[in-house]
């Protein structure tokens, strides 16, 4: 491994003077999980590496209906948040199956962000929760929406200079529910072959047919009595990772289910628009059909999911016998 000096600065605006120093010598390090790695593998070779872990401003989490997240917030303290875990479940889905523990403990959520690789894990849940990230240089700072960051497989808009600081994520909806799940071979410790996040909110939580959530009742009786109560999806976000060159929103497939009544014909239609706007490709771990296919199957999976946490927020798991 080639040899790097190591810099830790201890605020925000020394990081950004030794960043607009080095220019290209110089690359950012959070946790490490990934920079590391990509320089053993002779992917980059900086003469320069700037640590953030001494700016303590990144590690916090803010909460005032809208939750502001440091770059610097592990997936650990994501994990453990009672509030995220109620407010922002999707999120905490995602973290929940993000490496193992020890990962978890030193990767950061700003990291994952930065990565940009297809399969990261936060990224799905933050699009649907309508996500922005708030990038600072000398120069100044500006907010982009997440969906504008990803130009490509480990390219972002953040331009030279700049550092990734904080990710703001707007108080849902009443009647909001969110969920993400990732599709992997393995139960802990792999890369997902497909990750589907789905936000919906309801007009209403207060439905007589509550009772059929988390029982024996297949999903069509569900959708059937959902709707004869004449329950309407008021917003959708859908989101696919691995599905294309970046993280995507479905965004043909949420115009199809807002405004609507909910029905299991409708989700069929949605989770059908959403494979049909994936770009996905033949890998080790999955062919493009194959994702497709998935994509069907979990988009409307994740739906009743989110339905359910609606109904039903003491539940916490779906029972896999309703699919």
């Amino acid at each position: 491994m080639k040899k790097f000096d190591y810099l830790r600065p201890k605020s925000l605006e020394e990081a950004l003077t030794l960043l607009n120093q080095y220019r290209e010598r110089a690359k950012l390090i959070a946790g490490g999980t990934d920079v590391i790695v990509m320089i053993k593998q002779k992917q980059i070779a900086p003469e320069v590496l700037i640590s953030l872990q001494e700016i303590q401003d990144l590690k916090q989490m803010k909460y005032n209906g809208n939750l502001r997240i440091g770059s610097l917030v592990t997936h650990r303290m994501i994990e453990k948040s009672e509030l995220i875990r109620k407010e922002f479940t999707a999120l905490s889905d995602a973290v929940e199956v993000l490496g193992s523990i020890q990962i978890r403990n030193v990767g950061t959520i700003g990291g994952n962000i930065c990565t940009a690789a297809p399969s990261a894990d936060t990224v799905p849940p933050l699009l649907v929760l309508g996500a922005q990230v708030q990038l600072k240089s000398l120069k100044g700072e500006r907010v982009l929406p997440l969906d504008q960051l990803f130009l490509g497989p480990g390219e972002t808009a953040i331009e030279q200079g700049e550092i990734l600081t904080e990710i703001f994520i707007p108080k849902p909806l009443p009647h909001t529910g969110s969920a993400y799940w990732k599709h992997q071979r393995r139960k802990a410790l792999d890369l997902p072959i497909l990750g589907v996040a789905v936000m919906l909110s309801l007009d209403r939580s207060n439905v007589t047919c509550s009772d059929l959530i988390c029982t024996s009742s297949p999903i069509s009786t569900v959708l059937h009595a959902l709707e004869g109560e004449e329950v309407v999806c008021k917003e959708v976000r859908i989101a696919l990772g691995v599905a294309a060159p970046t993280p995507i929103r479905a965004v043909k497939a949420e115009n199809l289910l807002r405004g609507k009544r909910l029905s299991d014909e409708l989700l069929w239609e949605v989770a059908e628009m959403a494979a049909k706007e994936a770009q996905p490709r033949d890998t080790i771990r999955g062919e493009a059909w194959y994702r497709r296919e998935m994509i069907r199957v979990f988009v409307k999976r994740m739906a009743m999911r989110c339905i359910e946490r609606v109904l039903r927020p003491e539940e916490t798991i779906f029972p896999e016998r309703l699919w």
